[in-house]
């Protein structure tokens, strides 16, 4: 929590006020017993009503007073809370953003959205609470059994009994039940775990038939849900039944006293009742002390968990070199395909490189890649084919540093990928992701991901080489057209396309198209290729595919068979001498004659 309180730096003022007109609120609550003393005392007992007048005056005078600074504290606590969880918000975000691929896997998308809303939710009420009565009912309690040390210190000696009493149950049920409480957030982020899978889902589900399943699993992890909570629930429950007790046998023991003491003449009648109204504001405030002290318990367990995401570091060290545009002379292409063909041609440093890469994901009990080993140079096109699971996916994030290799280098421009800054880098690459996203607002606002600045008739260019200008136009309003959260109000291939079209509209120097044509026809699929490649200037693309009809000609072709590298070179090279590439072309157009169908 301590690392949290600095993102109150900016409400300090409001934190000091908070508390303060709190105290004051409580100095004033303590001073109704005496008046009420007084009126007893002096007023009923003489039968003197213009005093007892004056004294409800006085009495009225010090609600208003209170409830003008209740308000004013209020006020202040809840512009420090609420300014406190905004920053924290930001903070939270933006590190989150930071976090490599590794750490979200990791830590998981279900945990992450439960730290960025319930637990800074909760901090923030904790946050609130604590500013408003941290403060105010200790001050209070110490403060009633200073006055009724001021009336009668025989009397009082009960407050010196009961006070450690009281603290003693409070203290020991907020010691059990903070590990709880913990144990509770735990089980909620596994219940949205599985809450969001079903919701992302459902098609899968309904198509299987899988709900009452479903149903009956989400029941499961909601019942040990349930249960935990019932659990802290009936520790946490056991906070007011036990102070209420102690207050009022420390009440009767009080009032047996006081009587005593009144009989000998040491007390009066007013004296007494205001010696029960501040063991009454003890009980009073001893209640929402444990109340407040169950919200700081739940608030602490979500400041360490939200603490937890904070000291969370990526795994990816930003570079500070700037990116550089292919330049210059320098290692030849090591796939062999084209040696003989290119000897003597003048060698470009490669656009891309991967020199002896292997990957091993947070958790993984092997590696996802080994030895990757191949160059492309600067305007190649590059297919990237294999089974589910080879890796293809793998190899093209680490392009853009998505995730770190574990072995070797992966070179982009004669250069480590980690020298570059992470901001350069990846605004040189546009990458395709296999789920097409696209995000709420209109087709223009998504066009602009890439390109801020981005004119129409550059996104209507990108849009008709990604294939997507027709459909577009057809719109009601063009660009203008909106674009419902994720994408919905558009098929599958239409977002594909659309995802093709922001990628190409930032114009990057390395084009990735992560089987990013899965929903496009053949033909489409053609027209999309074939555009791209009469793309003006030397752009390096990577088609990760596993249509086979999707990169048979490209300039080169990388085959993938569980993360090695399994046979490298242009389509008809690869049906003659690889085995695997000629059973995935097989399985998709029938064998394979002369070398080619």
């Amino acid at each position: 929590m301590k690392k949290l309180l600095v993102y109150l730096k900016d409400y300090k003022r409001e934190s000091v006020l908070g508390p303060l007109f709190k105290l004051l609120e409580a100095s004033f609550e303590l001073a109704v017993p005496l008046v009420m003393a007084a009126i007893i005392d002096a007023g009923v007992a003489n039968a003197d009503m213009p005093y007892i007048m004056r004294m409800c005056l006085v009495l009225a005078a010090l609600a208003l007073v209170g409830m003008v600074s209740a308000v004013t504290a209020q006020y202040f606590a809840a512009k420090a809370a609420v300014g406190f969880a905004t920053g924290l918000r930001h903070a939270l975000f933006a590190h989150i953003e930071s976090l490599s691929f590794s750490e979200m896997d990791t830590v998981g998308t279900s945990t992450l959205i439960t730290r960025m809303t319930s637990d800074v939710n909760q901090v923030q009420n904790g946050v609130n609470l604590v500013l408003r009565l941290f403060l105010r009912s200790p001050f209070i309690v110490f403060g009633a059994m200073v006055m009724a040390f001021t009336i009668d210190i025989r009397a009082a000696l009960v407050f010196v009994v009961v006070i450690p009493l009281l603290s003693v149950v409070v203290f020991g049920i907020m010691l059990v039940s903070i590990p709880l409480y913990k144990k509770v957030q735990a089980a909620l982020d596994r219940v949205l775990g599985i809450t969001r899978e079903n919701l992302t889902g459902s098609r899968v589900i309904r198509a299987f038939n899988k709900e009452e399943d479903e149903i009956e699993e989400f029941g499961e992890r909601n019942q040990a849900l349930t249960q935990v909570q019932l659990f802290v629930g009936k520790i946490s429950a056991l906070m007011n039944p036990l102070t209420y007790v102690l207050i009022n046998g420390a009440t009767i023991v009080l009032v047996w006293t006081g009587a005593v003491r009144v009989n000998e003449g040491f007390l009066t009648q007013g004296e007494v009742v205001a010696l029960v109204n501040y063991m009454s504001q003890i009980l009073v405030e001893l209640v929402k002390l444990a109340n407040l002290i169950i919200n700081i318990n739940k608030s602490l367990a979500c400041a360490n968990r939200i603490a937890s995401v904070f000291e969370t570091e990526s795994s990816l060290s930003d570079g500070t070199m700037p990116y550089e545009a292919a330049a210059g002379t320098g290692i030849p292409d090591k796939s062999g395909a084209d040696a003989a063909e290119n000897a003597g041609a003048d060698m470009h440093v490669p656009a891309v490189e991967f020199s002896h890469v292997g990957l091993v994901y947070a958790g993984g009990g092997g590696e996802a890649l080994s030895d990757i080993d191949f160059a492309v140079r600067p305007g190649e096109t590059v297919g990237i084919i294999g089974g589910t699971g080879s890796g293809k996916s793998s190899v093209v994030n680490l392009i853009p540093r998505f995730y770190d290799a574990t072995g070797g280098s992966v070179r982009v421009n004669g250069r480590d990928v980690r020298e570059y800054a992470l901001k350069e880098l990846r605004r040189n690459v546009g990458i395709v992701p296999q789920k097409a996203v696209l995000f709420h607002g209109t087709i223009r606002d998504n066009m602009k991901w890439g390109n801020p600045d981005a004119s129409d008739e550059a996104i209507m260019e990108a849009l008709e080489i990604a294939q997507a200008r027709d459909f577009v136009e057809s719109k009601a309003g063009a660009l203008d057209y909106v674009v419902e959260q994720g994408g919905k109000n558009f098929s599958g291939g239409q977002r594909q396309r659309l995802t093709i079209a922001r990628a190409i509209v930032k114009k990057p120097d390395i084009l990735i198209l992560d089987d990013s044509a899965s929903a496009l026809d053949l033909a489409t699929d053609a027209a999309l290729r074939g555009a791209i490649k009469r793309m003006q200037g030397k752009m390096t693309v990577f088609i990760v595919s596993q249509r086979a009809a999707s990169i048979r000609h490209a300039d080169k072709i990388v085959v993938l068979e569980d993360g090695a590298v399994a046979g490298i070179g242009i389509h008809e090279e690869l049906l003659r001498r690889c085995a695997v590439y000629r059973e995935i072309y097989e399985s998709q157009f029938g064998e394979a004659t002369g070398g080619e169908r």
